[in-house]
């Protein structure tokens, strides 16, 4: 294990350096071209065998040890954001409105550094390695369903995945078992009144007004109607009607995302915004369109697995703290894997203590690029230790 750690150190500029050029060279959720190209030929370098095109644009490379055993997978997400950069830094984007603004840039780097070293280690190896590089993470439907069904799991008895992560330091890692990372969802509305002259609302069906409820009573579904044990969240994030200040507008439109872990708190919500939604219009004679759009299922971490790291990690080099993490409320295609082969998924923190750190998403998002060395120590002491383990 101590040789990992050490081929890891050595190769710590080399993971910033692959970083830094991917940063420089950001596309975008299923445009991914030139990434996954550089992402196979770095493989190929090492001999491993590679698949392009696995699901559409992913890439999968496999290390076999020269000893029988278990097949562990890793997996790393490629993909950018549509984001203008606004740090100031050497290696900032090259490409206007595009932007690593949530670290995948770093968790390509760590894999692939990471079967570099794991690849001077193969004479030793007992089992395989296979090494998942998912593209399309930020925009549903991911990649991740696609590469299942084009075989990325095929023979894989086991998944790990980190995710950089800037509200943690950097040299903390986070895991929960069970609900990790919630189901992510989206809804959009158009109310459908009837406008007309600001000085004259008698005459009108006012769907500003049929909105403005509909807003407002939808926040009472969490606290009214959904059990108060299961988690969830209701956001409106989008209200819009363009319209001349004394000008009633004919209609609106209402986005807005849900969150949930259980999936009978899930289809609830789904049902009941609705029934709020056909209420408030009922009241106004108004109409309305409704298109709840199912997202990303949730994170479930395997419990067994997470009592596994949380033994394991407390001996990994660079990791100082480990934490059971809440809940967390964002969402990750991640949980696609973890349906179907048991794995974990887990944070590794990020954030440069006493610094302004911005958050994941935002044009200034920033990573302590010490954290790759951290991601790549925890995932590989995990699979050397799951293969001694389990073989």
């Amino acid at each position: 294990m101590d040789i990992l750690f050490s081929l890891l150190e050595q190769y710590y500029d080399e993971m910033v350096a692959i970083r830094r050029y991917l940063h420089q060279h950001p596309e975008l959720s299923h445009e991914e071209v030139e990434t996954p190209k550089y992402i196979a030929q770095y493989h190929r370098s090492l001999g491993h065998e590679v698949r392009e095109g696995v699901g559409g644009r992913g890439v999968v490379a496999k290390l076999v040890g020269m000893k029988p055993g278990k097949t562990v997978a890793l997996r790393a997400d490629f993909d950018a954001l549509a984001i203008q950069e606004q740090n100031d830094v050497p290696y900032k984007s090259k490409i206007d409105g595009r932007m690593h603004a949530c670290g995948h840039d770093g968790h390509t780097a760590t894999l692939l550094v990471l079967a570099k070293a794991l690849n001077q280690m193969k004479d030793e190896l007992e089992g395989t390695i296979v090494f998942i590089h998912q593209f399309g993470e930020e925009l549903a439907p991911g990649g991740a369903i696609a590469m299942i069904e084009d075989g990325c799991l095929d023979g894989v008895d086991v998944i790990f995945g980190t995710h950089l992560w800037t509200p943690e330091p950097v040299g903390q890692v986070a895991i929960r078992s069970g609900e990790f990372m919630a189901a992510a969802d989206g809804f959009y509305i158009t109310i459908n009144g009837k406008g007309g002259h600001g000085a004259k609302p008698q005459e009108t069906k006012d769907s500003i007004v049929i909105g403005s409820q509909f807003v407002m009573a939808a926040q009472q579904l969490l606290g009214r109607r959904v059990n108060p044990v299961h988690s969830a969240v209701v956001s409106i994030c989008h209200f819009e009607a363009l319209n001349p200040f004394n000008v009633i507008a004919d209609s609106v439109k209402i986005k807005g995302t849900v969150r949930t872990f259980n999936e009978e708190t899930r289809d609830q919500i789904e049902a009941e915004l609705e029934e709020v939604l056909k209420a408030s219009c009922h009241l106004y004679k108004a109409t309305y369109d409704y298109n709840f759009v199912r997202g990303y299922d949730p994170v479930i971490n395997d419990e067994a697995l997470t009592n596994f790291f949380l033994e394991q990690v407390k001996e990994t080099p660079q990791v100082d703290h480990i934490v059971i993490s809440d809940p967390e409320m964002g969402g990750e295609d991640y949980g696609y894997y973890l349906q179907k082969v048991p794995g974990i998924f887990f944070f590794t923190g990020a954030n440069t203590p006493g610094e302004e750190n911005f958050p994941h998403h935002h044009p200034k998002f920033r990573i302590n690029e010490h954290a790759l060395l951290v991601a790549a120590n925890t995932l590989g002491k995990l699979t050397l230790s799951y293969l001694d383990t389990y073989n």
